[in-house]
């Protein structure tokens, strides 16, 4: 134990203090907590050297935390210099780091009925509706309420999520999440943890034509092998439609929560009822429906209904047969330049333009989302009566 006495021990302390400050950007926990930081030790005059330890050869956050464990060390008043010694873990270390953030669950799907994390599949019962922008949309709208989000995107045929959530370069490749032994650690955009099979291809216009084992095989992995660590809401992106996607999430996910989204053309109900038929048929619960493309606001405050009317209504309606409690519309999503324009860069509308009347329209959706809760009946709540 350091000597309280000597000003080195002193400082070393306080120079200790602030490294805990310094967050992995891909872990998202304090370097302190993650067994990075191995040693600090400090000379008269001021002089310090920490012993920093990286995860992996190659980190891609490497840079990032050199910069900001040196900029830490060097706010600590008394200290003069700051050297950084970057090393790798040794595997027995990384092994034992691994173990630590899984804390001790067996390897195997992390949202399980007894887990405290709310899963929300976001389906739709044809293409092209615009599931995959409320998707990103609601992610970052719940994240900046403090919710931990994370968003898996399980459109493997249809991709979009890393290039909505500003997570693709100018050539539209989106970054290879970081592996730590058999853990997979996810991107982080916009506060949301995000993983997703666009991540993993070599090109960006690789078409992945794979079948029903492959695909889930690929979600399993996902759900199993990605650490998410403590979310609050864990969303979905659904392939459109009632396929193999769908069938291996309700198998994996029997608890989720299923949001559906339409468009306001009447025909669009009766697509849209099937995919909510096939989550109710695995055991999920449909908790809402979003009617997206709902009119285009003119310039003299009057709404043009280019799509049609009532679709939502319907769709409601229709998924509301069967359920105890009334599907609901949480919210309807005008067509909006912002909010299209907004996904082509990569920067959701609700951070780009929150005054926007689609931004405002996703926020109450996010607002209703968080009021309605979950129900937690028949989940082991870690609890024990003495």
């Amino acid at each position: 134990m350091a000597d309280a006495s000597h000003p080195e021990d002193q400082l070393g302390t306080a120079v200790l203090a602030a490294l805990g400050r310094v967050i992995d950007p891909e872990i998202r926990r304090p370097v302190t907590e993650l067994d990075m930081i191995r040693g600090v030790d400090v000379q008269p005059g001021g002089s310090v050297r920490v012993d920093l330890q990286l995860t992996i050869v190659g980190c891609p956050a490497a840079d990032t935390i050199e910069r900001d464990v040196r900029a830490a060390a060097g706010s600590v008043a008394g200290v003069a210099a700051v050297d950084v010694d970057v090393s790798v873990m040794d595997p027995a270390v990384r092994r034992a780091l691994t173990e630590r953030l899984r804390e001790g669950r067996p390897k195997g799907v992390q949202f399980t009925p007894d887990s405290l994390t709310r899963v929300i599949a976001v389906t739709s019962g044809k293409g092209g509706v615009g599931k995959s922008t409320v998707t990103a949309n609601l992610a970052v709208a719940l994240a900046r309420r403090g919710q931990r989000v994370g968003i898996v995107d399980v459109d493997v045929h249809g991709f979009s999520i890393p290039g909505l959530m500003g997570l693709t370069d100018a050539n539209g490749v989106a970054p290879r999440p970081t592996r730590v032994d058999s853990m997979i650690l996810p991107p982080v955009a916009h506060d949301v943890k995000v993983v997703s099979i666009g991540m993993f291809v070599d090109d960006v216009s690789t078409a992945v034509s794979w079948r029903g084992p492959m695909l889930h095989r690929t979600v399993n992995q996902f759900l199993s092998d990605v650490w998410f660590g403590d979310l609050d809401v864990l969303l979905l992106d659904m392939p459109p439609g009632t396929g193999d996607v769908a069938i291996s999430v309700g198998q994996l996910l029997p608890h989720a929560e299923v949001l559906v989204v339409t468009t306001p053309q009447a025909a669009a109900a009766d697509v849209a009822e099937r995919s909510g038929i096939v989550a109710r048929q695995t055991g999920q619960r449909v908790i809402g429906v979003v009617e997206n493309m709902a009119g285009l606001v003119q310039p003299d405050g009057s709404v043009l209904h280019l799509f049609g009317e009532g679709g939502g209504d319907e769709t409601a309606r229709r998924l509301s047969r069967g359920q105890d409690v009334p599907v609901p519309v949480l919210g309807r999503v005008p067509l909006s330049v912002p909010l299209r324009a907004g996904g082509d860069a990569g920067l959701p509308v609700v951070l780009g333009d929150p005054a926007d009347a689609a931004a405002v329209a996703l926020d109450a959706v996010a607002d209703r989302l968080t009021a309605m809760g979950r129900g937690l009946a028949g989940r082991k709540l870690g609890l024990s009566l003495s």
